[in-house]
């Protein structure tokens, strides 16, 4: 018998039916001919807590720490016992395996780990789908490897699973024990991905809170033109510069006299066109959603959360089979679904008029460039599957998403946005006025997206014509503080953390990278900050709260910063390319973790306490359980709370990250 290990049920199903012999469905597999399908429910096994290595870590010491095991152990999730089970019976009968997880770092190990704990070390063969439709699975199974070409990647990502574990377990023991020193009886929990979201929070509402408005002066200026009027606004450095202490580094103007000195020259003052750029401008339709854009656009059209797009997705998916597989941070298509593109995207839409619609005059023709084989990892962009979308059916927020998810492929077959853009400068009494337009020729895509164009038109403009000024006024404005986060912008800036660092060394692994987080695990991350008390959500806003500003103080600087993310991926890639040894990267974690440690500091902490009592930020919200008691209770930063049982010595002794950054597999190996 030969026992094909999916990393999921979806994909074990499509496996199925692309499969020669028509399969039953059995308890936890698929049974076609001498073949058999089972899948993993996500990871069946996690890392042993400290106990599991020696009962005295159930007591949680400082003395006891940093906790390095010396022979590292795996158990069963709980959830995931049954399936364990059926797949402990099946490779008892297998004759072969074949190992179908992604094709990526985390799917290698996901299977991988499992076939390892089952006992299983023989010959097994490696299947690598990157596309759910049945002509490319069957070209897949067709086209099996040798799993051991895959070991780098497995040892890249057990090296990751493990320095999670290393990280997570001591720094958050270390935390938690000298805030009961300091008189927080809470947990305090400390990860390589949570604790620098933590912190982007802090620092952005520090910046809001320091940040000390400044007046500023504008001075606009209508004018006549031949063929019509318009709005120009003044220029006051780039010709005549001012003195230095009128403009701030911006290029605006503090000091109002000079503006309003010039208004009162402009009424009727004469000019000319100086300078002329109109440019033709074409512009291709948004790609397809990867799960964090969606989770960005539904927060800013529908003010959706994070976690509440995941969840919807994830019911679309399942219960539903409307849309593709969610969990994916690809906004690419591969080329074999534009053949089938009319037909799956007319069956999807065919019973929600405005969809229809866009369906309809759709030019399924044009090919986008998010068809890319090239550019499909692990997950192809969000898509529908063809299954027609009842809206009756579907909740609101379902029916939201959806019809997001479904726009957004449907616009690869309009037209590019075709845009006439112009600047000109106007030169009035020896001072430059600037207006800018933008008129649409061709509005291709643009009416599914109904987003108002912010800039109009300018009449038409020959250079050198002459120009009268028929009004003239300085608007007094000020400076804006940065915006506090939300749903969006903190999945944009875990998505774009590059942009939050310094090194131009660390900006480039970064942008190379998946950011802080996964599409899976952003998500979860925000969510855990929120239940732990560290964030609070305020309105839209999200907001770090006394807690979450005195654990960032009291942390080593380089614990709250996202430079980590980069240097391990750096290692890891190298890992997973066969240039490193994961053996040199925990040992040099294992020296980093005991200067982290040597620098816990009950004292710091205290005082970070003391001072977030004293801040503006908000106290964690009360949660209460089910059953109307008190559970999780969060204390304001610098009092006791009553002890919960996520503080008690039995707490759970999982690392604090859900899953962590995963990296796609280089191009070179996969299909």
């Amino acid at each position: 018998m030969r026992l094909i290990v999916a990393e999921k049920p979806s994909l074990a199903r499509a496996i199925a039916e692309a499969l020669p012999v028509r399969a039953t469905r059995r308890e936890g597999y698929l049974e076609a001919g001498d073949t058999v399908v089972s899948w993993c429910l996500g990871h069946l096994l996690e890392q042993a807590p400290p106990e599991r290595y020696d009962p005295k870590y159930k007591q949680w010491r400082l003395d006891d720490l940093p906790i390095i095991p010396e022979r590292w152990q795996l158990v069963p999730r709980s959830q995931a016992r049954s399936q364990l089970a059926v797949l402990r019976k099946l490779i008892k009968s297998a004759d072969s395996v074949v190992h179908a997880g992604d094709p990526d770092r985390e799917g290698q190990l996901l299977v991988q780990e499992v076939l390892n704990h089952l006992g299983w070390h023989r010959e097994t063969q490696r299947l690598l789908i990157q596309d759910l439709n049945r002509p490319a699975v069957v070209k897949a199974l067709d086209r099996l490897e040798d799993n051991r070409r895959y070991q780098p990647l497995y040892a890249a990502a057990e090296a990751r699973s493990r320095a999670d574990w290393l990280y997570g377990i001591n720094l958050t023991r270390a935390w938690t024990l000298i805030g009961r020193q300091a008189g927080f009886d809470g947990l305090l929990s400390v990860g390589r991905v949570q604790t620098p979201v933590l912190g982007l929070v802090v620092r952005r509402d520090r910046d809001i809170a320091a940040f000390e408005p400044k007046p500023f002066h504008v001075l606009w200026a209508d004018l006549q033109v031949a063929n019509g009027s318009l709005r120009a606004w003044w220029q006051p450095g780039e010709k005549h510069p001012l003195d230095g202490s009128c403009l701030d580094e911006q290029g605006r103007l503090l000091d109002p006299r000079p503006a309003e000195a010039l208004a009162q020259r402009l009424a009727g003052a004469h000019g000319h066109l100086a300078e002329l750029d109109q440019r033709r401008k074409r512009q291709a339709a948004p790609l397809p959603y990867s799960l964090s854009s969606l989770q960005i656009d539904a927060a800013r059209r529908h003010g959706l959360s994070a976690k509440r797009v995941l969840d919807v997705c994830q019911t679309l998916y399942e219960r539903h089979q409307l849309i593709t597989y969610p969990r994916s941070d690809c906004r690419y298509l591969p080329a074999a679904h534009h053949r089938e593109a009319e037909k799956t995207l007319l069956g999807a839409c065919r019973l929600d008029g405005e969809l229809r619609g866009w369906a309809e005059q759709a030019d399924f023709r044009l090919r986008s460039k998010a068809w890319d084989d090239a550019k499909v990892g692990a997950h192809h962009a969000l898509a529908p599957t063809g299954r027609p979308a009842d809206m009756d059916r579907l909740t609101r927020d379902e029916a939201n998403l959806f019809r997001l998810i479904a726009r957004n492929v449907l616009a690869q077959f309009y037209p590019a946005l075709e845009t006439y853009e112009t600047q000109a400068m106007f030169e009035i009494l020896d001072e430059r006025f600037k207006a800018q337009g933008r008129e649409i020729i061709e509005p291709g895509w643009k009416p599914l997206f109904t987003t108002r164009d912010d800039v109009p038109a300018l009449p038409l403009l020959t250079k050198g014509e002459p120009a009268t000024v028929t009004d003239a006024g300085c608007e007094a404005r000020e400076t804006r503080p940065p915006e506090p986060f939300t749903d969006a912008s903190l999945i944009k800036a875990m998505m774009n953390i590059a942009r939050y660092v310094e090194d131009p060394v660390v900006k480039r692994t970064l942008r190379d990278t998946d950011g802080l987080g996964t599409e899976a695990t952003r998500a979860s991350i925000i969510e855990t900050l929120l239940t732990r008390g560290y964030l609070v959500r305020d309105r839209k806003a999200i907001k770090a709260t006394r807690t979450g500003h005195a654990l960032i103080d009291s942390l080593p600087l380089a614990a709250t910063q996202p430079e980590r993310t980069a240097l391990w991926e750096q290692r890891l890639s190298a890992i997973a390319e066969s240039q490193d040894a994961p053996e040199p990267f925990l040992e040099a974690l294992v020296s980093d973790l005991r200067a982290l440690l040597g620098q816990a500091s009950a004292g710091r902490l205290n005082q970070a306490l003391k001072a977030s009592a004293q801040g503006a930020a908000p106290e964690a919200p009360v949660r209460k359980s089910g059953k109307g008691g008190r559970r999780g209770t969060r204390q304001s930063a610098g009092t006791r709370s009553r002890r919960t049982s996520q503080t008690k010595e039995s707490r759970p002794s999982s690392s604090s990250d859900s899953k962590p950054a995963r990296v796609r597999r280089t191009r070179k190996r996969t299909p």
